[in-house]
C-alpha cells in the first residue's frame, strides 16, 4: 500500500519516545503498593498503549475506554466528547489514562471528570503527541511523546474515518489528500 501524507515522525523515533516514556512512568509509580489502573482511550491509543504497556514492570491493570471528539471523516475536534461505556470500578484507584493525541483537551478533560466522579483518588494522562495550538488545551497531559504541528495526523493508531491506523509511522495528511 501507498501511504498518504508525508511521514512527520518515522517508527524508530516513535519507538525511543515510547521507550522513554515507559521509563519516566516506571520511576513515577515505583513502589506503590496497588497497581494502577492503566485506561486507553479506544481507539486511537490501542498501538501506543499495547507498545508502553509491553515496556513496564509495573503491577497495573487495564480496561479500555471509547471516547471521541472526532465524529467520522472529521479533520477538528467538535469540542463535544462522546463516552462509551465503561464498567471498571475506579473507587480509591490510581488510574493513568493513555491518549494518541492532546488536540482542545476536550476528551482528556471529561474521561478525568468522569473517573473522579466515580471515585477514582489519582487521575494523570500519557498521550503519544501533543499539538502546538494558539490557544493552549483545557487540560495538560502528565507525560508527553511529541509535540507536533497544528495539522492533521494520522498513523500509528490515528486515523481519518476509520482508516489508516495501521501505519507505523505518524504522517500529516494534506488538505488534497483529505478532499
Amino acid at each position: 500500500m501507498n501511504a498518504p501524507g508525508r511521514v512527520l515522525i518515522d517508527r524508530r523515533r516513535i519507538a525511543g519516545r515510547v521507550d522513554a516514556m515507559a521509563s519516566e512512568i516506571e520511576r513515577e509509580y515505583r513502589g506503590g503498593r496497588d497497581a494502577v489502573l492503566f485506561v486507553p482511550v479506544l481507539d486511537g491509543a490501542l498501538l501506543f498503549a499495547a507498545d508502553l504497556i509491553r515496556r513496564l514492570s509495573l503491577p497495573l491493570q487495564l480496561a479500555g475506554l471509547a471516547a471521541s471528539s472526532y465524529p467520522g471523516a472529521a479533520t477538528s475536534s467538535t469540542g463535544q466528547v462522546e463516552l462509551g461505556l465503561f464498567r471498571e470500578d475506579v473507587q480509591g484507584r490510581r488510574v493513568l489514562l493513555l491518549d494518541d493525541i492532546l488536540d482542545t483537551g476536550q476528551t482528556l478533560a471529561t474521561v478525568k471528570e468522569a473517573l473522579r466522579q466515580r471515585g477514582a483518588i489519582e487521575v494523570r494522562s500519557a498521550v503519544l503527541l501533543r499539538k502546538q495550538r494558539q490557544n493552549p488545551p483545557v487540560v495538560e497531559a502528565d507525560f508527553v511523546g511529541f509535540e507536533v504541528p497544528d495539522c492533521f495526523v494520522i498513523g500509528y493508531g490515528l486515523d481519518h474515518d476509520g482508516r489508516y491506523r495501521e501505519l507505523p509511522d505518524v504522517r500529516v495528511l494534506d488538505q488534497e489528500t483529505l478532499g
